[in-house]
Parts: structure tokens; sequence; C-alpha cells
């Protein structure tokens, strides 16, 4: 049976980053994952917290917390050897002159370009690349396995997998997005994973000429990637199923073709379940039960708040707050 320092159940990009931030301080961390597809892997890993601010009409508060987690990502990413695109991204809404004073008022550095507004601080990296680099730390050991329970047992959790492996540790983070919460846990602690909303997003890839970096338009946008594009944007809430639709698909395909002018052929969609919380921001730090953490719901901007999900689990696991967001992230203010 393995005995690691910490275990992180769930291997989309809070997961991961807690555990490259837990490794990075000396702890031996294994992570459990069922495999497949997660909503990590079906996102253009977008770090965009002016064109979210703005599409999304969040509050400044909201939005000056998104701009201190994209500002965590130079060093994570330098720190774990990942590729950080920062080309911008162009919005094109109906309104570009609102649009670009909305984005000003919030603090953010924009300015207009052709039909839109450039917001040239939002970056990217690819989510493919990036969650396999992460998987591969020094320091993370992972294991596909299905978790089927989850016990206390003295001064550790033990975890069992649905073919009985086991595993133990004395500290254990949920990071499982909008997956049921895992039998055996808690009830305050099962109380808050079972409140999470889920939302089912679908992407397509499209084999076709690279934008110089992501457009976004009102229900659709067009990231770079290696032969072409990602078209996506959808947002389906209360739906937690993973079958790929065509017609949404064709949708996305000819809406990006139509967009960059050209040609080109779709490839597979990918479909991932996000989860939300009420307040939009993820859950992230102790849940109030000895040794059990959660890195959950950040509804589509994992990629962007992953780095600072993952400072603050590691902080709450050494029983320190580095960081002046992690009372907005705390998952007791739903308790």
């Amino acid at each position: 049976m393995s005995s690691p320092d910490v275990i992180v159940v769930g291997a989309g990009v809070l997961g991961l980053c807690a555990a490259a931030e837990l490794a990075a301080r000396g702890r031996s961390v294994t992570v459990l994952d069922p495999g497949g597809a997660n909503a990590s892997a079906a996102a253009a890993g977008m770090i965009a917290p002016a064109l979210e601010s703005l599409i999304d009409d969040l509050s400044p508060a909201h939005a000056a917390l998104l701009a201190r987690g994209r500002d965590l990502w130079p060093e994570f990413a330098g720190r774990n050897g990942l590729d950080l695109y920062r080309e911008g991204a162009e919005w094109r809404g109906p309104d570009p002159d609102a649009d670009l004073l909305r984005l000003t008022d919030l603090g953010f550095t924009a300015e207009r370009r052709g039909e839109g507004v450039f917001a040239p601080d939002d970056w990217r990296v690819d989510a493919i690349k990036s969650l396999a680099r992460l998987s591969g730390l020094p320091g993370v050991v992972r294991h596909t396995a299905q978790i089927a329970s989850i016990r206390r047992e003295g001064e550790n959790w033990l975890l069992e997998a649905d073919d009985g492996r086991q595993w133990r540790a004395p500290t254990v983070v949920i990071a499982t997005g909008a997956a049921a919460a895992l039998e055996g846990l808690p009830e305050n602690v099962e109380r808050l994973i079972s409140a999470i909303r889920p939302i089912r997003g679908q992407l397509t890839p499209v084999r076709c000429l690279k934008p110089a970096q992501v457009i976004r338009v009102p229900g659709l946008y067009a990231a770079p990637t290696g032969d072409g594009a990602l078209a996506g944007a959808t947002m389906e809430f209360d739906d937690r199923s993973t079958a790929p639709d065509t017609d949404t698909a064709q949708r996305q395909a000819e809406g990006v073709l139509t967009l960059l002018g050209c040609e080109g052929v779709a490839g597979e969609p990918r479909v991932g379940v996000r989860g939300a919380t009420a307040d939009g921001l993820p859950m992230a730090g102790p849940a109030g039960v000895p040794g059990l953490h959660l890195g959950l719901a950040p509804r589509r901007n994992g990629w962007l708040l992953g780095p600072m999900v993952g400072r603050i689990v590691a902080d709450g696991i050494e029983g320190e707050a580095s960081l002046p967001d992690t009372p907005a992230l705390d998952p007791l203010r739903f308790a």
C-alpha cells in the first residue's frame, strides 16, 4: 500500500497545480485519477482575466482577483517547464467602444483594434501538453484509479479503488471537478461538493489557418493550436453528458472558418464537464475536517486560476496563508 505525504484525487488543472506546488515544497504526492478526458483537457488553456471579466460582466473585485491569478503564471510556468503564450486576445462585440471603456475601468490594458478590442495581457497555454507536463513532475506519482471510497483511519485517510487497490496518507486533496462526492466523505464536505453546479462544454479542433492570437466573438472563440484553431465557447448548465454533439461541432467549425476567412477540416470534438460554485469562484483550501482539502469548481477559469488554487491548497496544508485571495476561495464560505 502506497503512503505518500499527500494524495490528490483528480488530475485536472487544479489537482495537478496543487500537486506541482506541493512537490516543489518537498512533499511526496500521489495523484489518483480515473483517466480519460476531463474538463481541463476540453479547454483552450486560456489565461484571460480581461476578456473573462468583460464577457461575464464581473465586479471590479472579481476581475482584480482574476488578474492576480494571471500574474502568478510566469513564475509557475517557468518553474514547471510550461510554455506560456503571451500574444494577447481579441474581442469582437457589438459595441467595441463601450467594451474598451469597460476594460479600462476594470484596470486592464486594452486598445481598439480593427473590429474590436485587444487585450495584450490575456495569455494561454496548450492544455493537453501542460497536463502531460504537470503529471510527470519530480515528486509527483500518478496512478489511473477510480476511487470508490474514502474513510478516516486514525491519523490517515484510506482511499480504495474499485479494483481493490488502496492508498493511505495523512492529507488528501479532493480535486474531482464536477463529479459526485466520494463515498465516505464527511457530511459537511459532501454537502459542499453536492452544491457544485455542472456545466458541459464542448470544443472542436479545426485544421485551418492558424490565428495570430485568440479571437472571441459572442458565443464562439478561435484559439491558436499547432495545426489550426480550437473552436469553442459552449456552456450548458446542469448537463453532465460527455458524448460529443455533432451539430454543435459543425456549428463551431463553420463559425471559426467564417471568422478566420479560410477553409479547413473539423477534427474530433472534446467534451468536459466543469463545476461552478454560487459565486463563480473555486473552493480552495481546508475543508473543515483534519487532513482534508479541496481544489474544486473554477467555472471556466480553471487554467487561469490553477497556480493560485495550487498555492492556496499547499498553504492550507502547511497552515499558512501567503495570498490575499485565500479568504475569497475558502471552501467554508459556503458552510
